[in-house]
Protein backbone atom coordinates (compact mmCIF):
# COMPACT_ATOMS: atom_id res chain seq x y z
CA UNK A 1 0.00 0.00 0.00
CA UNK A 2 1.45 3.44 -0.71
CA UNK A 3 1.51 6.45 1.25
CA UNK A 4 -1.73 7.88 -0.41
CA UNK A 5 -3.22 4.88 0.35
CA UNK A 6 -2.33 4.42 4.05
CA UNK A 7 -3.77 8.01 4.32
CA UNK A 8 -7.01 6.93 3.41
CA UNK A 9 -6.79 3.69 5.20
CA UNK A 10 -6.03 5.33 8.28
CA UNK A 11 -8.39 8.37 7.87
CA UNK A 12 -11.24 5.51 7.50
CA UNK A 13 -10.59 3.53 10.43
CA UNK A 14 -10.63 7.10 12.42
CA UNK A 15 -14.12 8.04 11.08
CA UNK A 16 -15.77 4.38 10.54
CA UNK A 17 -13.95 2.62 13.35
CA UNK A 18 -16.56 3.42 16.16
CA UNK A 19 -19.67 2.31 13.99
CA UNK A 20 -18.42 -0.85 13.15
CA UNK A 21 -17.71 -1.36 16.13
CA UNK A 22 -21.39 -1.11 17.14
CA UNK A 23 -22.42 -3.80 14.34
CA UNK A 24 -19.27 -6.10 15.55
CA UNK A 25 -20.72 -5.78 19.19
CA UNK A 26 -24.10 -6.79 18.19
CA UNK A 27 -22.86 -9.91 16.03
CA UNK A 28 -20.78 -11.38 18.73
CA UNK A 29 -23.67 -11.11 21.12
CA UNK A 30 -22.37 -8.04 23.17
CA UNK A 31 -19.02 -9.94 23.72
CA UNK A 32 -16.54 -6.32 23.70
CA UNK A 33 -13.53 -8.52 23.36
CA UNK A 34 -14.95 -10.68 20.23
CA UNK A 35 -16.52 -7.70 18.84
CA UNK A 36 -12.88 -5.86 18.64
CA UNK A 37 -11.30 -9.34 17.39
CA UNK A 38 -13.74 -9.61 14.85
CA UNK A 39 -13.44 -5.73 13.92
CA UNK A 40 -9.46 -5.85 13.99
CA UNK A 41 -9.58 -9.09 11.49
CA UNK A 42 -11.86 -7.31 9.12
CA UNK A 43 -10.11 -4.51 9.08
CA UNK A 44 -6.67 -6.32 8.05
CA UNK A 45 -8.16 -8.41 5.46
CA UNK A 46 -9.25 -5.04 4.61
CA UNK A 47 -6.30 -3.44 4.15
CA UNK A 48 -4.22 -5.69 2.22
CA UNK A 49 -6.85 -5.12 -0.82
CA UNK A 50 -7.36 -1.53 0.47
CA UNK A 51 -6.07 0.77 -3.34
CA UNK A 52 -8.46 -1.98 -5.08
CA UNK A 53 -11.68 -1.26 -2.87
CA UNK A 54 -14.67 1.08 -4.03
CA UNK A 55 -16.75 0.97 -1.47
CA UNK A 56 -15.06 0.94 1.99
CA UNK A 57 -17.90 0.53 4.75
CA UNK A 58 -19.94 -2.14 2.89
CA UNK A 59 -16.59 -4.06 1.74
CA UNK A 60 -15.51 -4.02 5.42
CA UNK A 61 -18.97 -5.22 6.73
CA UNK A 62 -19.32 -7.44 4.70
CA UNK A 63 -16.43 -8.85 6.25
CA UNK A 64 -17.52 -8.77 9.27
CA UNK A 65 -20.74 -10.78 8.47
CA UNK A 66 -19.15 -13.02 6.58
CA UNK A 67 -16.53 -13.84 9.65
CA UNK A 68 -19.14 -14.37 12.41
CA UNK A 69 -20.99 -17.10 9.72
CA UNK A 70 -17.48 -18.86 9.55
CA UNK A 71 -17.23 -18.74 13.40
CA UNK A 72 -21.25 -20.18 13.69
CA UNK A 73 -20.00 -22.54 11.10
CA UNK A 74 -17.25 -23.77 12.89
CA UNK A 75 -19.01 -24.66 15.57
CA UNK A 76 -17.70 -22.20 18.41
CA UNK A 77 -18.25 -22.96 21.21
CA UNK A 78 -20.96 -20.23 22.79
CA UNK A 79 -20.34 -18.49 25.95
CA UNK A 80 -22.64 -19.20 28.81
CA UNK A 81 -24.24 -16.35 30.34
CA UNK A 82 -23.84 -16.08 33.97
CA UNK A 83 -27.18 -15.96 36.33
CA UNK A 84 -26.23 -12.06 36.79
CA UNK A 85 -26.24 -11.34 32.95
CA UNK A 86 -29.66 -12.98 32.32
CA UNK A 87 -31.99 -11.02 31.51
CA UNK A 88 -34.54 -12.43 34.17
CA UNK A 89 -32.40 -10.62 36.81
CA UNK A 90 -32.97 -7.35 35.14
CA UNK A 91 -36.48 -5.55 35.67
CA UNK A 92 -37.91 -2.93 33.35
CA UNK A 93 -38.63 0.68 35.00
CA UNK A 94 -41.71 0.76 33.05
CA UNK A 95 -41.92 4.94 33.23
CA UNK A 96 -42.07 7.04 30.41
CA UNK A 97 -40.22 9.83 32.51
CA UNK A 98 -37.56 7.64 33.42
CA UNK A 99 -34.03 8.27 31.73
CA UNK A 100 -32.79 4.92 33.20
CA UNK A 101 -35.62 3.25 30.67
CA UNK A 102 -33.85 3.56 27.34
CA UNK A 103 -30.70 2.14 28.80
CA UNK A 104 -32.40 -0.67 30.64
CA UNK A 105 -33.98 -1.40 27.12
CA UNK A 106 -30.31 -1.99 25.79
CA UNK A 107 -29.55 -3.86 28.32
CA UNK A 108 -32.27 -6.49 28.06
CA UNK A 109 -32.15 -6.20 24.47
CA UNK A 110 -28.44 -6.98 24.73
CA UNK A 111 -28.35 -10.00 26.95
CA UNK A 112 -31.57 -11.80 24.63
CA UNK A 113 -29.39 -10.98 21.49
CA UNK A 114 -26.45 -12.79 23.71
CA UNK A 115 -28.56 -15.46 24.80
CA UNK A 116 -29.64 -16.46 20.98
CA UNK A 117 -27.62 -18.69 18.55
CA UNK A 118 -24.90 -16.68 16.42
CA UNK A 119 -26.99 -17.48 13.34
CA UNK A 120 -29.96 -16.10 14.73
CA UNK A 121 -28.49 -13.00 15.89
CA UNK A 122 -26.71 -12.48 12.73
CA UNK A 123 -29.80 -12.60 10.33
CA UNK A 124 -31.61 -10.11 13.13
CA UNK A 125 -28.44 -7.81 13.47
CA UNK A 126 -28.67 -7.50 9.72
CA UNK A 127 -32.46 -7.26 9.07
CA UNK A 128 -33.04 -4.75 11.62
CA UNK A 129 -29.54 -3.25 12.66
CA UNK A 130 -27.97 -2.86 9.08
CA UNK A 131 -31.77 -2.68 7.73
CA UNK A 132 -31.23 -4.63 4.94
CA UNK A 133 -33.55 -6.55 2.28
CA UNK A 134 -34.48 -10.20 3.11
CA UNK A 135 -32.47 -10.47 -0.51
CA UNK A 136 -29.21 -9.11 0.45
CA UNK A 137 -29.30 -10.93 3.86
CA UNK A 138 -29.61 -14.01 1.87
CA UNK A 139 -27.26 -13.23 -0.62
CA UNK A 140 -24.25 -11.62 2.51
CA UNK A 141 -24.98 -15.23 4.40
CA UNK A 142 -24.94 -17.52 1.20
CA UNK A 143 -28.42 -18.91 2.52
CA UNK A 144 -32.09 -18.50 0.49
CA UNK A 145 -34.42 -15.97 0.99
CA UNK A 146 -36.64 -18.40 2.29
CA UNK A 147 -33.98 -19.56 5.21
CA UNK A 148 -33.80 -16.00 6.09
CA UNK A 149 -37.40 -15.28 6.56
CA UNK A 150 -37.91 -18.60 8.66
CA UNK A 151 -34.56 -17.77 10.88
CA UNK A 152 -35.71 -14.27 11.47
CA UNK A 153 -39.95 -15.42 12.23
CA UNK A 154 -37.92 -18.00 14.81
CA UNK A 155 -35.55 -15.86 16.42
CA UNK A 156 -38.31 -13.02 16.91
CA UNK A 157 -39.89 -15.32 18.61
CA UNK A 158 -37.33 -16.85 20.85
CA UNK A 159 -36.60 -13.03 21.45
CA UNK A 160 -40.02 -12.77 22.64
CA UNK A 161 -39.64 -16.07 25.25
CA UNK A 162 -36.31 -14.63 26.46
CA UNK A 163 -37.34 -10.91 26.92
CA UNK A 164 -41.17 -10.54 27.36
CA UNK A 165 -40.39 -7.33 29.11
CA UNK A 166 -39.17 -5.61 25.30
CA UNK A 167 -43.03 -5.99 24.46
CA UNK A 168 -43.32 -3.08 27.41
CA UNK A 169 -40.69 -0.96 26.41
CA UNK A 170 -40.85 1.46 23.38
CA UNK A 171 -37.87 2.03 21.55
CA UNK A 172 -36.88 5.27 23.75
CA UNK A 173 -38.17 3.49 26.86
CA UNK A 174 -41.91 4.44 26.57
CA UNK A 175 -44.34 2.35 27.97
CA UNK A 176 -46.45 0.72 25.64
CA UNK A 177 -49.40 -2.30 25.44
CA UNK A 178 -48.23 -5.69 24.93
CA UNK A 179 -49.26 -7.38 21.61
CA UNK A 180 -49.67 -10.61 19.57
CA UNK A 181 -49.30 -9.05 15.98
CA UNK A 182 -46.12 -7.15 15.54
CA UNK A 183 -47.45 -5.96 11.82
CA UNK A 184 -46.51 -2.38 11.68
CA UNK A 185 -49.81 -1.63 9.71
CA UNK A 186 -53.16 -2.34 12.09
CA UNK A 187 -56.04 -3.78 10.64
CA UNK A 188 -59.71 -2.96 11.93
CA UNK A 189 -62.68 -4.80 10.93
Amino acid sequence: MDAEGQESFREFVANRSSALLRTAVLLSGGDRHAAEDLLQSALVKAAGRWNRIDEPEAYVRRILYRQQVSRWRLKWRRRELSVAETPETRTATGTAADATSAAELRLVMRGALARLTDRQRTVLVLRYFEDLPESEVARVLGCSVGTVRSTTHRSLARLRTLAPELELLGPAGAERQPSRDFSPVEVRP
